[in-house]
């Protein structure tokens, strides 16, 4: 009787030490299944309105960073960029012709400087002459108002000169027209650029629906691209398991579509806020039938070792487990 007793206890005792020893685990370890796969996505749309002449891409087709994806008929784009350069010449031509303009006029500017400096020369010794008695008053009227017409002459030349370089502005390549006219230049050579797309990533194309002939207007979605470069996991953790999660942390993967294969993890970001937070209509609590649901909270976690050979599908279910009693990595790893 007593032996039945002692096994009891112990069966009891064993029982309590393993659920105390899974208890203590899962709060070293915390786990969630409501985790998803994810990856950047690229919506593809052109920069530029056109009738596409090349799609060499199919609807789930692999494509590495570069690949052409579509180009657009660039005809009138080249058009374009030799009307801009054209207009870049045609500024340059009309800054060299005022810069000309002001170098005549500073030129007559100091003409009428040298014919001001002999008119000043004349009418002083036409002043000496007439307190000597030399010439007759009449010459030195003359010579005063050469004299002023000089002084007049000048000060329209001067003007002249400031209204030539007003005109101008800044001279060479600083000029507004130049500026302006190059300007229009880069900007026809980027939209002829912008006629050929290329991959911006390794990845697989998807909802790909046009064809060339098609007519494609300037930032209006083709397709996109699902890159391959990085995967991560989307892992919304319970707020109660959130205590001992920090970014850095090790974490073990399983997938729906890959069942007993593991994929290392490391944590890379924890949100600021509750997935509810973010949602179209967040909860409103101060009601009087409020009842409290415990929170969830997205875990971004990185797959450090995904394989070609296991291609990953954004939006698939997965498992994740942290290991929070491991080291944290340092960032980047």
């Amino acid at each position: 009787m007593h032996l039945k007793i002692l096994m009891l206890v112990g069966a009891v005792a064993a029982g309590a030490a393993g659920i105390w020893g899974y208890q203590r685990y899962g709060a070293r370890h915390p786990s969630t299944d409501d985790a998803y796969v994810s990856a950047d996505v690229v919506r593809v749309a052109p920069r530029v309105t056109g009738r596409l002449i090349e799609v060499p891409v199919v609807d789930q087709q692999r494509v590495v960073r570069g690949d052409l994806l579509f180009a657009i008929d660039p005809a009138s784009f080249r058009l374009a960029v030799e009307q801009a350069e054209a207009g870049l010449a045609r500024a340059r031509r009309e800054v060299a012709e005022l810069e000309a303009a002001v170098s005549s006029a500073a030129a007559e500017v100091h003409h009428r400087e040298v014919l001001l400096a002999n008119a000043r020369a004349k009418a002083q010794r036409a002043r000496r002459l007439v307190r000597k008695d030399f010439v007759a008053q009449q010459s030195l009227d003359d010579s005063e108002a050469d004299y002023q017409s000089a002084q007049a002459n000048l000060r329209v030349a001067q003007a002249s000169l400031e209204e030539a370089r007003r005109t101008l502005g800044a001279a060479g390549d600083d000029n507004d027209r130049v500026v302006a006219a190059k300007a229009a230049l880069e900007r026809a050579r980027l939209d002829l650029s912008n006629t050929r797309v290329a991959a911006p990533c390794n990845g697989q194309i998807g909802e790909l629906s046009v064809h060339p002939g098609s007519v494609v207007r300037a930032d209006s979605e083709l397709f996109v691209v699902v890159c391959s470069d990085h995967y991560w996991v989307e892992a919304n953790y319970k707020e109660t398991q959130l205590e001992r999660l920090r970014p850095g942390q090790p974490a073990d993967i399983t997938l729906d579509m890959y069942p007993g294969q593991h994929f290392r993890g490391r944590v890379q970001s924890i949100s600021a806020a509750a997935g509810a937070a973010f949602s179209l209509l967040p909860p409103q609590n101060a009601t009087g039938n409020w009842v409290k649901v415990t929170q969830r909270v997205p875990v971004r976690v990185r797959i450090v070792d995904s394989d070609p050979a296991l291609p990953l599908r954004v939006g698939t279910s997965a498992q994740v487990r942290v290991d929070t009693t491991a080291a944290v990595a340092p960032k980047g790893s």
